[in-house]
């Protein structure tokens, strides 16, 4: 779990309030390859897996189905997405353009899907995707 902590003063440094928020982890992967996506909630530390298979997929709309997926199920308002995909991560966070118009919608429903949430896309190495090692 990662909280983010939050810390209030006033300008005499009478009064601290600390507020701490627990985000839902979800770590997510696609292969298009093997047309296979998956997501693994992570939340005190119960863990949920679910692993998806559509053939003829790339590898980019596989990691944008995963976080569909992901979305989907969640029933948290806090939630912090992981994924060893830099391009999806960095076109979701509007820091790349989105060239091609299927990932375009598959953004677009990302988006859908997350504007009543507190959403994070973070990316993260390979080696640290727990999603990742459910699909081999």
């Amino acid at each position: 779990m990662l909280p983010l902590i939050s810390i209030y003063s006033n300008k005499l440094n009478l009064i601290t309030v600390t507020r701490f928020i627990i985000f839902m982890i979800i770590y997510t992967d696609g292969s298009g390859k093997t047309g296979r996506y998956c997501y693994l909630f992570e939340n005190l530390g119960k863990k949920t897996v679910q692993i998806f298979e559509k053939p003829g997929i790339t590898n980019n709309e596989s990691e944008y189905l995963a976080i569909i997926e992901a979305l989907k199920s969640n029933v948290d308002d806090d939630i912090c997405i992981y994924s060893d995909s830099k391009l999806v991560v960095n076109q979701l966070n509007h820091d790349y353009a989105i060239k091609e118009d299927r990932l375009r919608l598959l953004a677009q429903e990302v988006w859908n899907l997350s504007s009543n949430l507190s959403v994070k896309f973070i990316w993260i190495p390979r080696q640290n995707n727990k999603a990742g090692k459910i699909l081999g």
